[in-house]
């Protein structure tokens, strides 16, 4: 009996155990989901925090011709569109769009790219440029690749000399086409200056990412110079052991450490970095440049004073150096002294005016500049002036002489210039750019010059203010019955309706445009979407002209594509220029 009360409790207590053992169990079991559960959230949250840490990839979701949202989704495809898009600016900075070159064929971006490179631009038509052709945007679909679009902007960077937009757009578009040539253009800008120490400054600002040897070999010695020699060689010693030195960089810099005694005093010109390491490592370095000579070793040959001017006899040589000088690659200044120091006797000298015939190139202009300082008769000086000018013109350097020749006839009292030149000396001189606006003086018995107008000239003006304004300024105008409504007037009215501004009922603003003409061809960008173009062609238009001497007819024609188009803030920058009067 009492084995059968102890396996009865037995059994009883197993069962217990068991049943203990299983929410035991299954608590644990909870408890470890729960842990799982928890830690994958608190990963899945840290995931999150790193990527909204990360700096966020350029991404434009709004479109400013339709303020639609456009979804990007994150397919392949997509991603790798996105990764595509190179630029500096927003679309929105200019009321441009991301489908601003999809409608327009290769071939006539080409050619309008090639007419406006030989043009010389206004600092308004570059500016508009810049801000078109810099802007994101997908790039063209017609018979045009996008590395060939990428390599007419890094030219026209390149060409037009843009350090500050090339230094830009390297550092926020790491991975194109094109980035080895920006990046030995900037650094041989920067040692062609031939202040070192501030290039390696400016060197520094170059994103670290960015890898290209060029680069990494400069960042190399600018360390050296600034006596970190320990990670000088811990960069240089990589270097070597990817395979992306050479046997000449090896040599120059393995001296500078001071590992090589001596320096093997080879120079070499294969690019500037290699002739600038030969320039500080070669003793009593010497070289003459030839006019195959690469045109930023004869600007820093100049900028560091290692070409010597003095007693140049050989006349190759003076002829090498006036055509660096006109490329802009030699110091103009020391042409002239090089003229000065070439001898003529007496004879010559006074005679100087027929006596030039007889020789030719540099000798004649030598001679006709030693003449006019000598001169003391204004009239006489103004003559021996402007025939400088023709011989400079006749061998094509007359880029040695414009700055030389309006710095000379600014030094000579208008009174005293006889009236028969007072023409060509206004010609010739190179006037300043005056580039500080003046006060606006309002004036509201113009329609033009109105009050109105605040709302092109201030940044964030109050329409409906502005609306009550147009309103009772055009009553009082229409009163005076000899109040002609002038093609800037017509302009402001056709801009305020584009803005949505309360017409009053007599002013049919179509009628007062009837007499204007859009060109055709101009309009048709518009109508198929081709903003892009529109503004290049902007651009050409304009071309070298200030905004402000633009004519009226021209001006409304502009304006008014700009209202068609919705690209308010660039028209604006105009009306600010052309309408106000200022004081």
């Amino acid at each position: 009996m009492s084995q059968i009360r102890l396996k009865n409790l037995s059994s009883k207590i197993l069962i217990l155990l068991s049943f203990i053992f299983f929410f035991e169990t299954k608590a644990i079991c909870v408890e470890a989901v729960d842990i799982w559960s928890k830690n994958k959230k608190n990963i899945e949250e840290n995931k999150d925090e790193k990527i909204n840490n990360e700096k966020p990839k350029i991404d434009y979701l709004k479109e400013k011709n339709n303020l639609d949202l456009i979804e990007i989704s994150e397919t392949k495809q997509e991603a790798e569109t996105q990764k595509e898009l190179l630029g500096l600016f927003d679309p929105e900075k200019n009321d441009l769009n991301l489908n601003m070159w999809s409608n327009t064929e290769g071939s006539l971006i080409r050619d309008t790219f090639k007419r406006i490179e030989k043009m010389e631009l206004s600092d308004f038509s570059e500016n508009i440029f810049i801000d078109t052709i810099f802007t994101y945007s997908y790039p063209p679909k017609g018979n045009f690749t996008e590395e060939e679009f990428l390599n007419l902007k890094i030219n026209w960077l390149i060409k037009n000399n843009k350090i500050e937009l090339i230094e830009k757009f390297l550092n926020m578009n790491f991975d194109f086409s094109g980035k080895s040539k920006l990046i030995q253009y900037l650094v041989d800008h920067y040692i062609a200056s031939g202040d070192i120490s501030s290039s390696c400054e400016k060197v520094t600002h170059i994103n670290k990412e960015i890898k290209n040897k060029y680069l990494d070999k400069f960042r190399i010695y600018c360390l050296i110079l600034n006596k970190k020699y320990e990670q000088a060689q811990l960069n240089f010693d990589l270097l070597r052991e990817e395979g992306r030195s050479e046997k000449f960089f090896n040599q120059k810099i393995l001296f500078l450490l001071g590992l090589d005694e001596k320096s093997d005093n080879k120079i070499s010109d294969k690019n500037l970095l290699y002739f600038y390491l030969s320039s500080v490592t070669v003793e009593n370095f010497k070289y003459q440049p030839t006019e195959k000579t690469d045109k930023n070793i004869w600007k820093y040959l100049t900028a560091s004073n290692l070409i010597s001017t003095d007693k140049l006899e050989d006349p190759e040589i003076i002829q090498r150096y006036e055509v660096a000088a006109n490329q802009g690659t030699f110091d103009k200044n020391k042409i002239f002294e090089i003229y000065l120091s070439v001898p003529f006797n007496i004879n010559q000298l006074i005679n100087a005016q027929t006596a030039h015939l007889s020789l030719s190139g540099y000798e004649a202009r030598a001679l006709i500049y030693q003449k006019t300082l000598l001169a003391d008769d204004v009239e006489n000086k103004l003559k021996l002036l402007f025939l400088l000018k023709d011989l400079f013109d006749k061998d094509k350097l007359n880029n040695v002489y414009n700055n030389y020749l309006s710095n000379t006839l600014k030094l000579i009292e208008p009174s005293d210039i006889p009236e028969n030149l007072i023409k060509i000396v206004e010609r010739n001189i190179i006037l300043e750019k005056n580039k500080e606006l003046g006060k606006i003086k309002y004036d509201d018995k113009v329609l033009h010059r109105s009050k109105v107008i605040k709302i092109f000239t201030e940044e964030n003006p109050d329409k409906e203010k502005a609306n009550k304004d147009f309103l009772n300024i055009y009553k009082k105008i229409s009163k005076n019955k000899k109040y002609f409504f002038s093609i800037k007037d017509v302009i402001v009215v056709e801009t305020l309706s584009s803005e949505g501004f309360d017409m009053p009922k007599q002013l049919d603003n179509r009628l007062l445009s009837n007499n204007f003409t859009v060109p055709a061809n101009l309009n048709a960008l518009i109508d198929k979407e081709e903003i892009g173009m529109l503004m290049l062609k902007l651009t050409e238009i304009i071309g070298s002209d200030d905004v402000e001497s633009l004519d009226p007819e021209t001006l409304y024609f502009i304006v008014n594509l700009l209202n068609r188009a919705k690209i308010k803030k660039i028209r604006n920058k105009i009306l600010n220029l052309t309408l106000p009067l200022r004081v």
